[in-house]
């Protein structure tokens, strides 16, 4: 148990890639904070985890809401004691549309969630993390963080800026025993692609046969980088954008 005695908070962990990660963590000793605006699907993972043998309890939290994210924060810290490893995940899709047809509203959503949520989390993270004598953030970025994403000029916006985000507080914390990376899922079986195939059903077959392994990636595959990244075997490795695509970013 690589993990074992130390604390994670991982958002948008009612399902998806946060679910399985906050799974894997535990499964690996971490306590785990569960979080999400979904409390059915947050007190679903908790359960799980609770089910494998491990440890964990949900709060509500609107990453958006400064005050919901300090909460989230201090209730963790004040259930286990210290703050070891947060997994930024929550995050929204936006809508399939040119971005000269978007709508504003769409735009301040989808940048509030998967950007600015980062940002705030990590607001509120860093200095319980240095308190507990340093650790690891990952922040979920995407494939469409490091390419452009035709049809979804918001949701690519956000991710490469969770990308600058990442590097830049990295550089911030070096010396501080605090080590910060983001994860650039490709397509995953998760609810978020369902939700973009049902927009778009021809999505389907373009994202088979675009991807160099001809399939999707599984939230578990996803989840083990994010243990990986957590612990000490990733000592020396901090403000990078790791590629976890199945090589559609090599084309």
């Amino acid at each position: 148990m690589t993990l074992q005695g130390k604390v994670a908070l991982v958002t948008g962990g009612g399902s998806g890639i946060g679910r399985a990660s906050a799974r894997k963590l535990a499964a690996n000793g971490a306590k785990i904070c569960v979080a999400d605006v979904n409390e059915a699907g947050g007190t679903a993972t908790v359960q799980q985890i609770e089910t494998a043998g491990g440890e964990a309890f949900f709060i509500a939290c609107d990453v958006t809401q400064a005050e919901q994210v300090e909460a989230m924060v201090e209730a963790t810290t004040a259930r286990y004691g210290r703050l070891d490893v947060a997994l930024n995940n929550a995050g929204v899709g936006g809508a399939m549309t040119n971005a000269d047809k978007l709508d504003e509203a769409v735009w301040d959503a989808v940048v509030n969630v998967n950007l600015k949520g980062v940002w705030l989390c990590m607001k509120y993270e860093i200095p319980r993390i240095i308190q507990s004598g340093g650790g690891s953030i990952i922040n979920v970025s995407s494939l469409a963080g490091l390419v452009g994403f035709r049809g979804n000029s918001a949701y690519s916006a956000s991710k490469h800026g969770v990308i600058g985000l990442t590097k830049s507080v990295a550089l911030e914390y070096a010396r501080l025993k605090l080590r910060v990376n983001a994860i650039c899922p490709g397509f995953t079986e998760t609810q978020m692609v369902d939700e973009l195939v049902e927009m778009v059903p021809s999505m389907a077959e373009r994202i088979q046969h675009n991807a160099p392994m001809r399939r999707l990636g599984q939230a578990d595959e996803i989840a083990d980088a994010v243990v990986f990244l957590a612990g000490d075997t990733a000592s020396f490795i901090t403000g990078q954008a790791i590629a976890l695509d199945g090589g559609a970013s090599a084309q």
